[in-house]
């Protein structure tokens, strides 16, 4: 069996975090290997992966079978276009400078559409944290003006009691001085009657 360009499987359960490793074929997924030439991490939007470019480009040169995720890894890291340009300079289609350029000139517009998608994807996440605080504004607005209007509703049915209460209030107010005046009448009638019992 020829070696594999391979992944190792390490992190938590549902956070996976992958070595890219060199293993001969018949060991098992989290075994022994021979190398390991860089990391994988899936959970981050985009990806981020860690590789050493010259020694994976070796081991494609020395025979290393990629599985197809690794494969995947190799060409969006630029290992294979590179491993491509140095069989071309190999062929003498090219010089080793030119190559190196090209994959320069490659691995800088790759960059910048990464850094345009992590820009785009912190842009969207910005718009709608800004979405999520306008339609909660939104519904307390609504809340608090549907209290304002149940507020309004319970004062206005609250004032007729209240003047109810007054005018009781007052009624009695009223009754209690008409009953306290006979009865402060009532001991200056007496007197005379007294005095008159006297003599």
């Amino acid at each position: 069996m020829p070696t594999k360009m391979r992944l190792q499987r390490f992190g938590k359960k549902r956070k996976p975090f992958y070595h890219i490793v060199i293993a001969d074929g018949r060991a098992p997924r989290d075994g022994k290997f021979i190398e390991k030439i860089g990391t994988y991490n899936p959970v981050h939007n985009p990806a981020v992966i860690e590789l050493d470019v010259d020694k994976a480009v070796q081991w494609l040169n020395n025979g290393a079978q990629p599985t197809d995720t690794v494969r995947a890894i190799l060409s969006y890291k630029g290992v294979l276009y590179k491993h491509h340009l140095l069989r071309g300079v190999a062929k003498g289609a090219l010089t080793e400078a030119e190559a190196e350029a090209k994959f320069q000139t490659w691995l800088t517009e790759k960059e910048a559409k990464i850094d345009a998608k992590r820009q785009g994807l912190e842009e969207k996440s910005r718009n709608a944290r800004k979405e999520m605080l306008e339609a909660e504004t939104k519904v307390k607005e609504a809340r608090e003006a549907e209290l304002a209007k149940k507020r309004a509703a319970e004062m206005e049915a609250a004032k007729p009691a209240e003047e109810e209460a007054k005018e009781e209030v007052e009624e009695t107010a009223a009754e209690a001085p008409a009953e306290e005046a006979p009865a402060a009448e009532a001991p200056a009638a007496e007197e005379p009657k007294k005095e008159a019992e006297e003599k």
